[in-house]
């Protein structure tokens, strides 16, 4: 092959190499093959190796492109050829950036520069945007896309490229109209001219735009889109999973944001790109801290902070060195020399430009300082944080020194100022979830503003407080809690028990027609376990696999711990005790001590007042009607008192009638959906397809759904129910305008939810609540298909005939036997369902 040939045919396989990696690769080798290695024919060479690194890169193979680049350069210059050189320089600037050596690829960007024409320069400036985007430059990357944006003319995939890279830098430095505007013509551009790859790395972008922009809906839904797109392509769709997570991270959402990096580190590694290695090792360590997993997190973050100072990415090593820090004190006692590293720790990440990161720290640093009796170092640090503007960390650094100083009015009062800070900025979200996860910075403030209402000893003051701050996670933007005479009104005759955690303590605050009291229950860790055992008892129950732990006994046990000190309130009636109607009694009964054990007498059992509870954490997860005491009472479950007061106010809308669907691979699904029909003349069957389910749910006023599910403790917003085509997952609910008001989750485990925060139960019957739905009924555990047809039978003819749904489901729990249901939100108001009918006379006949 002649030396002009052999030229023209490697230049081909550059050309190639971005739509047709496979063809170019065989072409470049058919040029290396056909020609010698000295002489005229070395420009060829230098060319071939540059179409197969191109090719490698775009198979994802990293070390193979650099290899072949290394030779292009070697021959290039070896053959006096420095504009060939610099080419292979150009594209070794990019590969260089993501093994995970952006410094070192700026310098040869610079190297190669002087020897390119302005094309080619411009292109340089497409691959420098990556390297400054690397290295958290956003805005430099903007210019040089922009500079190259002005020269590249027709060059289709040069242009599309700088649109793809100037959209994310755009994303990261928050202007998302833009960002989307530049991804937007990347895709177009990158179809037109049948570039698949910079198509699906465009759209494989959207889900990480959609997720910054607040948008999980969005985000989730182009998720699931790129990743089929981008199968094939292990390193871009790694890649696009960690972008995703950076941005379910910075929304509060750790578990969803786990999921996809633990996914994307093993992609990653076997492409060895070593840059984003870095930095998803960083946000994997990051959400294994915040997930209770210290020992994986400090595993993850020395890999981390080896792979960045290797890189000499100074501004996000520290962010590493913190997270070794933490998890070095959830693993075990403080330090004087821990102190001193925190600190060091705090001025490296101010130098860095992370002062929000800086002052977390440094709070905890003045944390570490009282636990070591270090006075002087606390007040320190939390003078100088008090004194640092307006945040949560320094509202937080306020209400500590005035407490340490005797002041605890002023204390609250700072509590309260930022608290209505965080509320305010949740508020901005549209999105529930989104508002719920918003407060999360806002926890530890949360947590002292309960430390010193349980330090006034009054259960009115600690019910204040925990409502202030589930009223912030909820989102009404401000720390409000219900009004005291308003609630007891609405509970009429009914008892309301709200569960606080303080540390390892459980205390548990009653408001009864009378009185609110406080009652310190004990360890909280011995309550989570005794939830389990009776959790696992039920399910292999469920099961009927052999012999099981009894679950009657475990749920005698949990009740002992959880309403031991509460037993007599809870049997009396109004008028049964004296008390003061407007709440001024004191919180203990007379002569009974503050935090007095249960009551251990057997066979006590409780009188029948309507019971309003309010979880906290792993209760969230316990079947309250399974417990001896609720055999007969109705039970709701609510994520806060204002929120079932809220429920208690909504008036009865016009029936906008029942819909019914029926999933697949459920044996009794169809006689239920029939039954429902039955019980509702006028029922609506909706086919078990994602569209029309949804679509129903947001026209119906009751929908009962007859299905499998699937809840994802780890991710609450990827639970999901099961139809025809495919799951219709928890953050498609997040579409709905209109939800029904009652909903029936006739799947197993559907009621299921993971609090993020007191006061933002997240599963499927959480999300049904947060967008307005009045009840859910769902169950916790496992309940034989058979079992749920009767017990469902029952419930909706009682239904039918007017009682409320609370109510319906005891009586149909007591008719049939059958547990594990629970009402949730607000279920003491009857539903139209178009039969209403004498509930006497139910109760005689309930099928």
């Amino acid at each position: 092959m002649a030396p002009d040939d052999a030229i023209a045919a490697a230049e081909h396989a550059v050309g190639l190499s971005a739509s047709d990696p496979a063809q170019a690769r065989a072409l470049a080798r058919d040029v290396l093959r056909s020609v010698p290695s000295t002489g005229p024919h070395r420009e060829a060479l230098a060319v071939a190796h540059r179409a197969l690194a191109l090719a490698a890169r775009e198979l994802g193979d990293l070390p193979l492109a650099e290899e072949h680049l290394h030779r292009a350069v070697s021959v290039a210059v070896s053959a006096d050829l420095p504009h060939r050189a610099a080419q292979a320089r150009l594209s070794l600037v990019h590969v260089r950036t993501e093994l995970g050596h952006p410094e070192q690829a700026l310098a040869l960007a610079a190297a190669a520069e002087p020897h390119l024409t302005s094309v080619e320069a411009a292109k340089l400036d497409v691959h420098r945007a990556v390297a400054l985007g690397r290295l958290g430059r956003h805005r430099e990357a903007v210019a040089h896309c922009d500079r190259a944006v002005g020269l590249l003319g027709e060059d289709v995939r040069f242009l599309a490229g700088a649109m793809l890279n100037r959209g994310l830098a755009r994303a990261f430095l928050g202007e998302f109209e833009a960002a989307e505007a530049d991804l937007a013509r990347c895709a177009e551009l990158a179809r037109g001219a049948g570039l698949d790859h910079l198509l699906t790395l465009a759209e494989g972008n959207l889900p990480f735009l959609a997720a910054r922009r607040g948008d999980l809906l969005a985000a989730f839904t182009a998720y699931r889109r790129a990743e089929s797109s981008l199968f094939g392509y292990p390193e871009r769709l790694a890649t696009m999973r960690c972008d995703l997570a950076e941005a379910l991270i910075a929304a509060h959402l750790p578990g969803e944001a786990r999921v996809l990096l633990d996914l994307a580190v093993p992609e990653l590694t076997a492409a060895g790109a070593e840059v984003a290695l870095s930095e998803a090792r960083l946000l994997l360590a990051q959400v294994e801290l915040r997930t209770g997993d210290p020992c994986r997190a400090r595993e993850s973050a020395e890999l981390a902070a080896t792979g960045l100072v290797a890189q000499g990415r100074t501004l996000l090593a520290p962010l590493a060195t913190e997270i070794l820090l933490r998890a070095r004190l959830m693993l075990g006692p403080p330090s004087g020399e821990l102190l001193a590293e925190i600190l060091a720790c705090a001025d490296a990440l101010d130098g860095a430009g992370h002062p929000n990161a800086s002052a977390a720290l440094r709070f905890t640093a003045a944390d570490v300082s009282l636990q070591l009796g270090d006075r002087p170092a606390a007040d320190d640090q939390l003078g100088r944080l008090a004194s640092c503007g307006r945040s949560v960390v320094t509202r937080q650094a306020t209400a500590l020194r005035r407490a340490l100083a005797g002041d605890r009015r002023g204390a609250f009062a700072a509590v309260l100022a930022g608290l209505a800070e965080v509320g305010a900025g949740a508020k901005a979200f549209e999105n529930p979830i989104m508002r719920a996860q918003a407060v999360r910075d806002g926890e530890p403030l949360a947590r002292f503003g309960l430390t010193l209402a349980l330090e006034t000893g009054r259960g009115r003051t600690l019910l204040a407080w925990t409502e202030r701050w589930r009223a912030v996670v909820g989102g009404t933007g401000q720390p409000v809690a219900p009004d005291l005479n308003e609630l007891r009104a609405a509970l009429g005759d009914g008892v309301l028990v709200e569960f606080v955690r303080h540390g390892d303590e459980l205390v548990a605050v009653a408001v009864t027609p009378d009185r609110v009291m406080l009652r310190r229950l004990g360890p909280f860790t011995a309550v989570t376990e005794a939830t389990v055992r009776l959790r696992y008892g039920l399910r292999r129950t469920h099961l009927l696999d052999g012999r099981v732990p009894e679950p009657a006994m475990e749920a005698t046990a949990l009740e002992r711990l959880l309403f031991g000190p509460l037993r007599g309130p809870l049997r009396e009636r109004r008028g049964d005790q004296p008390g003061d109607p407007r709440g001024n009694r004191h919180d203990n009964q007379p002569g009974e001590r503050r935090g007095s054990r249960p009551d251990s007498r057997d066979g006590d059992r409780l009188g029948d007042r309507p019971l309003v509870i309010v979880p906290t954490e792993t209760l969230y997860t316990l079947p309250w009607p399974l417990l001896p005491m609720n055999a007969d009472r109705p039970v709701t479950v609510a994520a806060s008192a204002a929120t079932w007061l809220a429920g208690c106010r909504t008036r009865s809308l016009p029936n906008r009638g029942i819909v019914a669907v029926a999933g697949p691979g459920l044996r009794c699904a169809e006689a239920e959906a029939r039954m429902v029909g039955r019980c509702h003349p006028g029922t609506e069957r909706v086919v078990a397809r994602r569209a029309e389910v949804t679509a129903a749910l947001d026209r119906a006023d009751v929908a009962h759904l007859a299905t499998h599910g699937m809840f994802s403790p780890r991710s609450p917003l990827l639970s999901s129910i099961h139809l025809d085509d495919g799951p219709l997952m928890a953050y498609d609910l997040l579409q709905l305008r209109t939800p029904p008001r009652l909903v029936v989750l006739s799947a197993c485990d559907a009621g299921m939810a993971h609090a993020p925060a007191d006061g933002a139960p997240l599963g499927l019957a959480g999300t049904f609540l947060s967008l307005g739905s009045q009840c859910v009924v769902a169950s916790l555990v496992p309940v034989r298909d058979e079992e749920t047809l009767a017990l469902m039978t029952v419930f909706h003819g009682l239904l039918a005939a007017g009682h409320p749904p609370a109510q319906a489901l005891t009586m149909a729990s007591g008719k049939t036997g059958v547990a594990g249901f629970v009402c949730f939100g607000y279920g003491g108001q009857p539903v139209a369902t178009g039969r209403e009918g004498s509930a006497t006379q139910l109760d005689q006949d309930p099928t």
